[in-house]
């Protein structure tokens, strides 16, 4: 059978008008202009209002073009989008239609990151609105734009990383020179006349408070509690505080006269993302940079306590990481075990008739009954804090000789040096300046006047002689492997200030005095003291369950 031939039909499909206006003479193009400059300062203001008004000219006096907007940035960095909301709000328009053409000034003004600028060329491209950079001047809806825009955002993105680099290696000499500048975004101080720091009394009495609380027991939370409870303003002047910003205060080692520097750094310059330096760059130890207000002994204490805080494994089975929490609510939940099995004893209420009582219990027989732990005693708060009173009152009362033993004792043992001035990284620094002080001397010799070399002489030796002393220092403590005295003498001050009674159970001097209580099942308690001293003391009318 034979095939009837068919005609062929063209229809003719109308370009859209809105994609095909470029092209149309006759059409009145919406467009809006995007400035930007990086910094604040009077030059770089002044180039950003001349953007603004040059555009707004060349818009308006343009009859087939209909003003929109000037979208524009001002002192924000051109390597991050979504850090310029200006730029942004643009974009939005673009995806709803409102603007044909935008005008810019070089591709360098539009974006800084080459994956951002041709990402923002092709998603306007595409819905047919043309970006016309001026300064190259390139329009993106050409064919051939997109190879000389990636060209030219590659240049101002190298420009920006070169400039980066420039910044961070000046930022680094004042760092390695000890010239950098304080920071005064933290309670305690503010610039002198001098241009130096200085102690602000009001605010350092805030913040020796914040120490001696952490020290006394208390827990971030309470601290906070008690911060906003007696309307104490933040470094903000505000009067809620974030728990990140006391723990920030508890390690800032500003407080004890020292900057540590580039404990942080930018990643790069496009992402910005700011990480913590654990060891990727080098750090700088500046010692005795300002007046501290907190003496160096105490704030060792504070970063011990940090540490076996943080160290603490989990004491029920019934939580889900291995992690363990500290509670500053009662000193006798970080001091108090069971004789018989070693578990924690926990507070917990019981009701009996009616009446609500206190009681503390061995968590393992809480969770697992007879299982672990067969005759661990339940005993009543009331009792058991007039218990742990008697011990102490008994073991200090008419004694001189035993309070003597209990203040010799109380201390804290070293659990390592800070973690930039170990003894490796010392040796190491000392290496470099004995190699940085032979080229002087060689330097010195070739001068024809060598004099100009003496102060740098006298300042290496000034380093190496610092750093061998803190080598020495470092060493005797690993070798002698013994307690530091600070704690001793905080607790001499606190027992010469007021006179010693435990007549009374108190939290706080509790945790001063003791380092744990063993409950044992025979109806006694073992109160051992931080010196290592042993009291024991029977419990009247324990109850056993």
């Amino acid at each position: 059978m034979q095939e009837v031939a068919t005609k062929k039909i063209v229809t003719k499909i109308e370009a859209n008008p809105l994609l095909s206006k470029q092209n149309d003479e006759n059409a009145i193009l919406r467009v809006a202009a995007y400035c930007r400059v990086s910094t604040d300062s009077d030059d770089q203001i002044e180039s950003y209002k001349a953007q603004v008004t040059h555009y707004t000219d060349v818009i308006q006096k343009n009859p087939k073009w209909r003003f929109v907007d000037i979208y524009a940035d001002e002192g924000i960095t051109g390597t991050m989008a979504k850090k310029r909301p200006n730029f942004l709000r643009m974009i939005r328009d673009c995806e709803k239609g409102k603007i044909d053409l935008i005008l810019t000034k070089s591709v360098a003004r539009f974006a800084r990151n080459t994956v951002d600028s041709l990402k923002y060329v092709r998603q306007l491209k595409a819905k047919g609105i043309g970006v016309f950079f001026e300064e190259q001047n390139l329009d993106s809806l050409k064919s051939d734009s997109e190879m000389l825009i990636g060209f030219h955002s590659v240049m101002a993105q190298a420009e920006s990383e070169n400039i980066s680099e420039n910044v961070k290696w000046g930022i680094r000499q004042r760092m390695k020179f000890g010239t950098f500048k304080f920071r005064y975004n933290l309670l305690g101080y503010t610039k002198g006349e001098d241009g130096e720091p200085k102690i602000v009394p009001e605010e350092a009495e805030i913040i020796r408070n914040i120490f001696q609380l952490f020290l006394n027991g208390y827990s971030v939370d309470q601290l906070k509690i008690y911060l906003e409870s007696n309307n104490v303003a933040t470094a903000q002047g505000g009067n809620i505080w974030n728990k990140k910003s006391i723990r920030n205060i508890l390690t800032n080692e500003r407080y004890a006269g020292d900057m540590l520097l580039q404990k942080t750094f930018t990643e790069n310059c496009i992402s910005k993302k700011v990480k913590k330096n654990r060891g990727e760059l080098t750090k700088y130890l500046i010692t005795n940079n300002h007046p501290a207000i907190i003496d160096r002994d105490t704030f060792k204490l504070v970063q011990l306590e940090i540490s076996r805080r943080s160290s603490k494994r989990k004491t029920s089975d019934n939580t889900i990481t291995q992690q363990g929490k500290y509670s500053g609510k009662f000193a006798l939940t970080e001091l108090l075990v069971c004789g018989e099995c070693g578990s924690p004893y926990r507070r917990r209420t019981w009701v009996r008739n009616g009446e609500k009582k206190k009681v503390w219990r061995c968590l393992s027989r809480v969770e697992h009954g007879h299982t672990y732990c067969r005759h661990s005693i339940t005993i009543e708060e009331t009792k058991l804090q007039a218990c742990i009173a008697r011990g102490l009152n008994r073991a200090i009362k008419n004694q001189e000789s035993a309070l003597n033993v209990i203040l010799a004792g109380l201390s804290y043992a070293v659990t390592g040096s800070n973690e930039t001035l170990d003894i490796f990284a010392m040796e190491q620094q000392i290496k470099e300046l004995d190699r940085e002080m032979d080229d002087i001397v060689r330097l010195r010799k070739q001068s024809e006047n060598p004099q100009k070399y003496k102060e740098v002489i006298s300042r290496l030796c000034s380093q190496m002689v610092a750093l061998r002393n803190e080598i020495d220092l470092a060493k005797a403590k690993i070798a002698a492997d013994q307690e530091a005295s600070a704690e001793i003498e905080r607790l001499k001050k606190i027992f010469t200030n007021a006179e010693i009674s435990f007549s009374e159970y108190d939290d706080m001097s509790v945790r001063q005095v003791v380092r744990y209580i063993r409950v044992m099942p025979e109806g006694k308690i073992v109160i051992v003291l931080k010196s290592g001293l042993q009291i024991e003391e029977s419990i009247e009318e324990s109850s056993n369950e």
